[in-house]
């Protein structure tokens, strides 16, 4: 779409769409403010450069410059897959108020014992990240803080402080008066993180950028700014709750599987080494409507209980409320239980939660919330040493899940003795020591094992964490 007059033209910033005249939001991708007046096609011929630094063959170069440097924080560098690498650059985004300038402080303060760190807020005062970091005592002598919004003011500070680690909490409050517009728009988030990457790969440093992010949970500013970053990690959590999960959805230098577990407190953010007692209840005695899962966040497993709780319902429409679990997956493990396993369940209150403000989003949970209903709509608890793995199907089958076997050593390390999986899900490997494993084909099969178990009387307090 071009001017037919010779007038100027209007493109997308991130989609490349154009327009004869400007207009607020993107008519392809939809995007708002993106729409930038751009000059008329020129043709431009370049006459070749110098080469400061000739290509060299692969086998010179010098892997040792890629190396993983422990940032002191262990869960903060298994998502990075070992630590920060000289020269990287890694955004971490997140909703605010979840800990991403607690937890990036904390990193600085560990890095700052050995070596010369740059904390740079746009949003603070040097005075109140001082406060912030009594609190979580993380004042050292290699932390240097300053307080800026303007770029070239950022760069100076970098170039006199010579640091090995920047922090710029956060990108979108940092602006470039080379740049018409407001801080945080397209145009000056794009000048800006191009210039600390071209400083952070040039100065040799690792660099930490915190980002904001969007209502629908996505990074704010061009999309342009997560190809150019080496690392992308974001923040999960209710702010409700104090778990917080760090994954890297990005990563250059390591997998992209591992998720950190962290407690955020009054004093501080702390790393879980093991975080699957907070998602168990301390019960000492048997309670109807609660089923043992494990999950897989990345290559991690973690056991976590799912409770429900069914009651008449006093209105025409019964209630379907859950905490933490999938609603469409919900519905249809109810119906399934209804159709298939003839639960009376119809006409009743279903309300299901997972414990310790965990979301559940595997389909291998599937069995495990369909045992809870019915052991609720029974009004029969099930064994405390008992856990339920497997998809659940709408004609009521229990498929198989991934990696059974290291779920199943995960629970049995914590105490749990007997588990319900889909028939043939540990046919190429054997079940832990001590755990026995109860085969099921359908969520009818399922619930009646799951009647007929009792537990140990030596194992009823073993989940307790």
């Amino acid at each position: 779409m071009a001017s037919k007059k010779g007038g100027p033209t209007y493109r997308c910033s991130e989609c490349g769409w154009t327009s004869v005249k400007w207009v607020g939001r993107c008519g392809e991708c939809q995007a708002w403010g993106s729409v930038d007046e751009v000059g008329g096609p020129t043709v431009r011929t370049l006459a070749a450069a110098r080469v400061e630094r000739p290509a060299v063959p692969i086998r010179d170069v010098d892997a040792e410059a890629a190396t993983h440097r422990s940032s002191g924080v262990p869960e903060f560098d298994r998502v990075l897959g070992g630590g920060l690498v000289p020269g990287s650059v890694v955004l971490v985004a997140g909703e605010p108020g979840i800990g991403k300038s607690t937890l990036l402080l904390d990193v600085a303060a560990r890095v700052g014992e050995q070596r010369r760190v740059l904390y740079i807020s746009g949003e603070e005062s040097a005075a109140q990240v001082r406060g912030r970091a009594e609190r979580i005592d993380a004042v050292t002598d290699g932390l240097y803080l300053a307080s800026e919004t303007d770029l070239a003011t950022v760069l100076a500070q970098i170039e006199q402080v010579q640091p090995d680690l920047v922090v710029i909490d956060s990108v979108q409050t940092i602006a470039s008066t080379e740049v018409d517009g407001a801080p945080g728009n397209v145009g000056q988030v794009r000048e800006v993180a191009g210039s600390l990457i071209q400083a952070a790969k040039s100065g040799g440093f690792a660099m930490l950028l915190v980002g904001h992010v969007t209502k629908d949970g996505s990074i704010a500013g061009p999309r342009v700014l997560e190809h150019l970053v080496d690392v992308v990690v974001q923040f999960d959590g209710d702010r409700h709750s104090r778990l917080r999960l760090v994954r890297a959805v990005k990563n250059r230098f390591g997998p992209t599987d591992e998720v950190g577990c962290f407690d955020l407190s009054d004093s501080g953010i702390i790393g879980l080494d093991d975080p699957s007692g907070l998602f168990l209840s301390s019960r000492h005695i048997n309670v109807p409507g609660t089923c043992a899962t494990v999950t897989l966040e990345g290559r991690r497993p973690l056991v976590v209980e799912v409770q429900s709780l069914v009651s008449p319902s006093q209105i025409p429409t019964p209630r379907r409320a859950n905490v933490g679990l999938d609603s469409g997956r919900l519905a249809m493990i109810i119906a399934v239980l209804d159709k298939r396993a003839g639960a009376p369940i119809g006409n009743q209150d279903t309300y299901v939660s997972s414990v310790g403000g965990v979301k559940i989003t595997e389909p291998s949970s599937d069995l495990a919330v369909a045992v809870s209903i019915a052991s609720a709509v029974l009004d029969e608890p099930i064994a405390h040493d008992l856990l339920a793995l497997g998809e659940v199907g709408l004609s009521g089958e229990v498929r198989p899940a991934a990696g059974v076997a290291r779920r199943l050593t995960e629970a049995a390390r914590l105490g749990f003795r007997t588990a319900l999986v889909p028939k043939g899900a540990l046919a190429d490997s054997p079940a832990p020591q001590g755990m026995e494993v109860i085969e099921v084909v359908d969520v009818a099969s399922a619930i009646t094992a799951a009647r007929g178990h009792h537990p140990r009387p030596h194992l009823v307090s073993s989940r307790t964490p």
